[in-house]
């Protein structure tokens, strides 16, 4: 999923889903990916997560 565009789309998509606890859950398959030993599904997480941060701030007024 390594797409920028796929990436944008997947955060907003569980931002929409998941509100605030969005990041959270986001940080938990992440860990959930590394300790698989799934290195780059771990990356495109982080990734995911740095675009819910945006979308947080964008948000906070």
């Amino acid at each position: 999923m390594t797409q920028p565009m796929a990436t944008s789309q997947h955060a907003h998509a569980l931002y929409r889903a998941h509100g605030d606890k969005a990041e959270a859950e986001v940080a938990q398959r992440e860990r959930m990916a590394v300790e698989a030993g799934k290195t780059e599904e771990a990356q495109d997480w982080r990734r995911i997560r740095a675009s819910i941060r945006q979308i947080r701030g964008a948000n906070q007024k």
